[in-house]
């Protein structure tokens, strides 16, 4: 499927983007210059390699030309081409070269999609991180733990660790690992995965970035929105106290407090479903799109 949009048409979709992009990181940017620490969007830009200037960078994504004389702007982007008809559009052989990662994807959340939502988890992946750890478990500088190292310890001794999700469960401490009810595996994720998970919905935000600029600015911003509720969630079940930057605990270790949890990870369930599908038609357009170039290619 390919498209046009006149000179009008984008640049004003990329103005209300970069002022979107303004809107939710401007004030962190000012603040990380001057050397202040923010425990959610922080990890945002490092454990994620997309950095705020990928993210800032507007893409219309694959099969769309954009026309008149600005659009020799992209001109400097390796990812863009001339169109035949003149214009800039997402390189043919950009979407060749990632055609693999665009079918994972594609399994990855389609599998996701067919599960049913586990909702025990309570968040205890961060304590399982830190359980029986030490100090040199502790993965956010100074920031202290909520119950101490031991009131930690006790909380997951007598929850069960119920944790699907591998680039979680990768970081658990080794005496965490066995109280896991599942040993995770890498190449495990297509059959664990399973959309109650807040780290299932913050990751749309790392499928999505990883397919830029083959997949649309707009969709991957809005990823980034879910990332970012969903690692406030996160870090808000964690063992931190968190208070002095603003973020009241969700106490898991308490019953409302796991109700609270509970709450919230439907929610972010919630608003990821239609995102995940979202994604999951594109990749589909995109491996559409792969094949029919592969066909013109051989003919």
């Amino acid at each position: 499927m390919t498209s046009e949009l006149c000179e009008a048409e984008w640049t004003a979709s990329r103005a209300m983007h970069s002022a979107r992009v303004e809107h939710l990181i401007g004030d962190y940017l000012v603040q990380r210059a001057q050397g202040a620490y923010h425990p959610v969007l922080d990890f945002l830009f490092t454990y994620y390699s997309f950095k705020p200037g990928h993210l800032k960078r507007w893409s219309p994504g694959y099969g769309v030309t954009l026309t008149g004389p600005r659009a020799e702007e992209y001109a400097q982007f390796a990812a863009y081409e001339p169109a035949p008809g003149g214009g800039y559009r997402v390189r043919e052989s950009l979407l060749e070269r990632r055609l693999s990662a665009v079918e994972f994807t594609h399994g990855l959340l389609s599998a996701t999609t067919t599960r049913p939502p586990n909702l025990g988890c309570f968040g205890l992946h961060e304590w399982a991180m830190v359980y029986r750890g030490g100090a040199a478990a502790l993965r956010h500088g100074t920031v202290p733990l909520r119950l101490g190292h031991t009131g930690t310890d006790s909380v997951v001794e007598k929850m069960n660790l119920r944790c699907t999700h591998y680039d979680a469960f990768r970081f658990f401490t080794d005496d965490a690992v066995p109280r896991n009810t599942l040993r995770l595996e890498p190449s495990g994720r297509i059959n664990r995965e399973q959309p109650g998970c807040v780290h299932a919905s913050m990751d749309l935000y790392k499928w999505s970035y990883k397919l830029s600029p083959l997949v649309d600015s707009a969709l991957v911003t809005d990823c980034f929105e879910l990332a970012l509720d969903a690692r406030t969630v996160d870090m808000r079940a964690s063992p931190y106290d968190l208070s002095d930057y603003g973020f009241a605990a969700i106490e898991i270790e308490t019953p409302s407090g796991r109700a609270e949890y509970v709450r919230a990870q439907t929610r972010l369930m919630d608003r990821a479903a239609p995102l995940r599908s979202e994604l999951i038609r594109r990749c589909q357009n995109l491996l559409v799109s792969g094949g029919a170039t592969a066909r013109a290619t051989a003919e």
